[in-house]
């Protein structure tokens, strides 16, 4: 009785601390209570914490984030359940028992084998004992296992790297002995503060990738972000931002959500290898700067920006808050000018992006998408997207070049979906961007032309189930894409 009063009071002093992972992999009694989900965690995630450790190796800690406990009352039962870090707890689990299968007999470093020796038992225990109920959770716990027993395996798996797992990464740990108390503190945790968006989590990922040189920089990139409505920020991203990029490499991209943020993690240019498809990066990140700090910049007040492109790869920290204000610039005048309501006044004046005139027949598809009686319900909405999602790609590539030809092209490969469909919903918009996708041409293309030229169907009356798009139609009549 004497021993398990002293257990529970090591336990409680577990709460409010930062634990080590060596601490919190042999915590006597710990367990996953019934309650609890799925482990769901997959071989993606196991690689990007590995990635992580690699990433911050030479720091002096590493936090991999809070993990909340329920501590029974009962002294005699003395169990100390999951209630919020299940994934990340299983996972390192994993992670020490792979290396335990894996380096503990052939490792040099006497005080990391005298550390993994320590770990042996409660480790076995604690996955002996545990049961899961969900088969989901056995098949991403067996494979992560062997994911992670070939992670440690490799040469490039040092001792080094083994200590700083188990001494230097940490977590933070809450415990609770009341279990209502627990589900409350997890629920304000993941439910009643505001749930971090994908874009929250970029934010604070990119924050970390600024470079040690560059951190007086830090309010100064930032600031255009943290000036803009959280709301502006998920749909730049949501609706056009990941849609573009996605499409772009024959990727579905109906929602955006915290397991897509990884398209927007790219390079850091201190840290990645000396690779040949980094150099065109290197080279341009350190010029632009180079130009912009010379002094005859306050002569000619001239100022050079990055050269974004919306499908290139992401060069971390500070050029990916400037990528961001770009491009939410940029996609706020080209949508803005699509979308102006005071067309019916202003039919006699050519319409203008980006400081260019359209042609009459442009001018023409914009009043109409603008206009027409049923442009509000949501199939015409998702259908307005991607039309002004390949007309922002085109953009991006070409410039104002041939516009008005490219938007006539764009609205007929866009629309047509509409012509074909009673009703769309976004799964049949996703469908019809990878089917024809015309990012893909966009992307590959060299010349306005080869976008231009592109050959597309023309319709038939048999074809057209849509409803309520009679301006639409008149449209592809005027346009010789519509056959009766």
């Amino acid at each position: 009785m004497e021993g398990a009063v002293e257990q529970v009071e090591k336990q409680v002093s577990l709460d409010k601390q930062i634990t080590k992972v060596k601490t919190l992999v042999s915590l006597p009694n710990l367990c996953i209570p019934a309650y609890q989900r799925p482990y769901k965690w997959t071989q993606a995630n196991l690689a990007d914490l590995l990635s992580d450790l690699r990433i911050y190796r030479d720091k002096s800690a590493y936090r991999l984030g809070a993990v909340v406990f329920h501590q029974h009352n009962d002294v005699s039962e003395n169990q100390l359940d999951i209630v919020d870090g299940q994934q990340r707890t299983l996972t390192l689990v994993l992670l020490v028992k792979a290396l335990i299968d894996e380096r503990l007999t052939t490792l040099k470093r006497q005080d990391v084998k005298e550390l993994l020796n320590t770990l042996v038992e409660p480790v076995s225990d604690f996955l002996n004992r545990q049961r899961f109920n969900s088969d989901i959770s056995y098949r991403n716990l067996h494979q992560n296992f062997m994911a992670a027993k070939r992670a440690v395996a490799r040469s490039d798996f040092t001792e080094a790297d083994i200590e700083f797992l188990l001494n230097r990464c940490e977590v933070v740990t809450f415990v609770l002995t009341d279990v209502s108390e627990a589900f409350q503190f997890f629920d304000s945790q993941n439910a009643r503060g505001r749930d971090l968006d994908p874009h929250d989590l970029l934010k604070a990922f990119h924050l970390r990738e600024f470079s040690q040189s560059e951190s007086h920089l830090k309010s100064q990139s930032v600031s255009h972000w943290e000036s803009l409505a959280s709301k502006e920020l998920a749909q730049l991203f949501a609706n056009y931002l990941f849609r573009i990029r996605n499409w772009a490499q024959g990727k579905s991209a109906q929602y955006f959500g915290k397991s897509q943020v990884g398209l927007f993690k790219g390079v850091n240019l201190e840290q990645v290898g000396l690779y040949p498809y980094v150099e065109p990066l290197r080279i341009s990140h350190h010029f632009v700067d180079e130009y912009n700090g010379q002094y005859q910049r306050h002569i000619d007040h001239q100022h050079m920006n990055f050269p974004f492109h919306l499908d290139q790869m992401i060069i971390n920290g500070r050029r990916f808050f400037e990528m961001t204000s770009h491009y939410q610039q940029k996609i706020t005048e080209i949508v803005s000018a699509e979308h102006r309501d005071n067309y019916k006044a202003e039919q006699n004046k050519p319409i203008r992006i980006l400081d260019n005139d359209l042609e009459p027949l442009a001018c023409d598809i914009l009043r109409t998408l603008n206009t027409y009686p049923s442009r509000t319900r949501t199939g015409d909405g998702y259908i307005r997207t991607l039309f002004d999602c390949a007309v922002i790609f085109y953009l991006d590539k070409f410039g104002a070049h041939q516009l008005s030809q490219a938007i006539e092209k764009l609205f007929i490969w866009a629309y047509s979906c509409r012509l074909e469909m009673q009703v769309i919903q976004i799964e049949r918009m996703d469908k019809h961007a990878l089917t024809n996708n015309i990012f893909e041409l966009i992307k590959q293309a060299v010349k306005p032309s080869d976008v231009l030229n592109w050959p597309l169907k023309t319709m038939k009356k048999s074809e057209c189930k849509g409803t309520k798009i009679a301006e639409i139609t008149e449209l592809f009549k005027r346009m010789k894409y519509y056959e009766q």
